[in-house]
């Protein structure tokens, strides 16, 4: 009993200081050697669909190499591989009953060069109703794999063309989706569209940390790889480099990947993921989610944008979406003691908490979150050529990632874990 007792006492003493040394090797001199690779004129912008982000592709999945992450289920190395389709609708008819349907209240989303649907095809049958929540319910239809016929309430009419949008990118995929602006649920219909398509294939790069005790519960720490690539020229440089946005984000998930490698303390798995395309639509993101159980993922902690100082200055960010989890409380109660200090959103009115990866899962349910640093109403380099490595505070940084390092801890040991979000009121 006392050898249990001194051993136990050993371990309650060690751990702290252990995860201590853990944290010291995340240091401003280590952020800059990953952000001045990812912001270097050699990757261009690191646009999605260019030679530059298969560079930054390459380099992250290295750097996960190196910490001796495993690789994500399904992905081809570190690269979670998928196509995107843009299609070009050369045409379209609706008929429901004996009545024809005006193309602008006609939308498919599909994959299939020469669609044509009627009762007899088998197509899943749903209504979205008048009150219903349309974008929550086309995400789930878009989300099932099942061909379906939606018929939308004409209440929904100014929102229907959002549902046209859609069309401009969307996922390779066998199964095809119909929506139809009415106020029918016919018992006769037939659809017919015709597209030509253009593929391109694009790459997340994602890394597993399994856990110990909860293998099958998940945290996430993510951010965006992509940028804008090259524009016209400003003062003689066309390279928009994407240090902060989100080359920052990218070097906090890596260094983040190597602490919690090195600590071996995570019940829960830890996923890592560099996002592509969310500068064009959140299709990185969008595809990562739906290869989830979002039901198994307790927590996501997306980074974007953490170079510069917030608005109260140094050791300090806000959350995103503060108010709809108990998740930035549990992060502040971490940081009890410590110089760092987390805040809600000062932004609401830009719907910070909708326009990033984050939100994918957040509308799911999940206490997905965006941390940031970002001054939204004044930051000067935000989409500019300017947005480049000596913009950056490489130790405030650096401290930043230390603090979501640090807040994270009882979500990832499993001790706490955040309350999920209410999808009612999400757009």
């Amino acid at each position: 009993m006392r050898r249990t007792s001194l051993l136990l006492s050993f371990l309650v003493f060690t751990a702290p200081l252990f995860s201590q040394k853990a944290l010291k090797k995340i240091t401003s001199a280590e952020a800059s050697r990953i952000e001045s690779v990812l912001s270097a004129d050699s990757l261009q912008g690191r646009k999605t669909g260019t030679a530059g982000i298969e560079k930054a592709a390459d380099f992250i999945s290295n750097e996960f190499a190196a910490a001796g992450l495993q690789t994500f289920a399904g992905a081809t190395g570190y690269r979670q591989v998928f196509t995107m389709v843009k299609p070009k609708q050369t045409s379209v008819s609706a008929k429901l009953d004996t009545e024809t349907v005006e193309e602008k209240n006609i939308a498919v989303i599909t994959s299939t060069a020469d669609l044509k649907v009627n009762a007899s095809s088998g197509f899943k049958k749903i209504q979205i109703k008048a009150g219903d929540n349309l974008f929550r319910e086309a995400q789930k239809i878009l989300g099932a794999k099942e061909n379906t016929v939606v018929f939308v309430d004409t209440s929904f009419g100014k929102l229907f063309p959002n549902l046209q949008r859609v069309k401009r990118n969307i996922f390779q995929t066998p199964y095809s989706y119909v929506f139809i602006l009415t106020q029918q649920n016919p018992k006769a219909f037939e659809v017919a569209a015709t597209h030509q398509f253009e593929e391109q294939q694009l790459s997340n790069i994602v890394s597993v940390l399994p856990g110990k005790s909860r293998k099958d519960e998940y945290v996430i720490f993510s951010g965006h790889y992509d940028h804008l690539g090259i524009g016209k020229p400003v003062d003689g440089d066309s390279i928009y480099n994407g240090a902060n946005d989100d080359a920052a984000g990218i070097t906090a998930v890596i260094l983040l990947a190597k602490y919690y490698k090195k600590l071996r303390k995570n019940d829960r798995t830890i996923i890592f993921a560099a996002f592509t395309a969310e500068e064009t639509g959140g299709f990185g993101s969008q595809y990562f989610s739906r290869q989830l159980d979002p039901a198994k993922v307790m927590a996501m902690f997306n980074i974007e944008m953490i170079g510069t100082e917030s608005k109260w200055g140094k050791n300090s960010a806000y959350i995103t979406g503060y108010e709809k989890s108990d998740m930035g409380k549990i992060l502040e109660k971490n940081l009890e003691g410590s110089a760092f200090k987390f805040y809600a959103d000062p932004y609401t009115d830009q719907q910070l908490f909708y326009r990033s990866d984050n939100a994918t899962l957040a509308r799911l349910g999940v206490p997905a979150h965006t941390i940031s640093t970002s001054k939204m109403d004044s930051e000067p380099n935000y989409h500019k050529v300017s947005d480049d490595l000596k913009t950056l505070d490489m130790t405030n940084m650096a401290e930043i990632i230390k603090a979501v390092a640090t807040s994270a801890k009882s979500i990832v040991s499993g001790k706490d874990t955040p309350s999920r979000v209410n999808t009612a009121d999400l757009k």
